[in-house]
């Protein structure tokens, strides 16, 4: 099956916890830790990730080349500056099993930065797996009578009001 994420939203390390389920096969009755019986999971709106507090600023990412003094390390906002992809994709790929079966199952998973998808992955999608933080409506997208008819805490005169 293909299942649909939207990570709008929604912190990375959460997500991964959902999304793994799916890759592995645990969510199925038929599932061994020894077969690969996992589904395909698209995730789309990766650039709109929220993590929380100050993680943007504080969380690190590391990578090595391989060469000596090949090490760097990138903090979060700078690693989504350069792929909005690789967030998601680190931490699906830290929360999945420390076995051979992990690469198969990172390459069943297919994410996007936005909710542009190629027509050929749309036809396959199935199922879509819920979010756990709902996305919040923001404040020019309500109708402005929604607006004006909202209950007000003080209702000040409009010639009190300073701009």
């Amino acid at each position: 099956m293909w299942h649909l994420f939207d990570g709008q939203w929604q912190n990375p390390l959460d997500a991964a916890d959902k999304i793994v389920p799916y890759l592995d096969g645990s969510n199925k009755p038929i599932f061994h830790p020894l077969n690969d019986s996992g589904d395909h999971v698209v995730l789309i709106n990766a650039r709109d990730i929220a993590l929380p507090g100050t993680e943007w600023e504080k969380r690190v990412y590391f990578h090595h080349t391989g060469y000596a003094r090949g090490a760097t390390w990138t903090l979060a906002w700078q690693l989504h500056e350069i792929d909005p992809t690789m967030i998601m994709r680190k931490a699906v790929y830290n929360k999945l099993s420390k076995n051979l079966l992990r690469h198969g199952r990172m390459a069943r998973l297919h994410i996007f930065p936005d909710d542009k998808v190629p027509d050929s992955i749309l036809d396959n999608i199935s199922a879509q797996i819920r979010q756990q933080r709902p996305v919040p409506t923001r404040l020019d997208h309500y109708p402005q009578e929604q607006v004006d008819s909202f209950p007000k805490i003080f209702d000040w005169p409009k010639d009190h009001i300073i701009n």
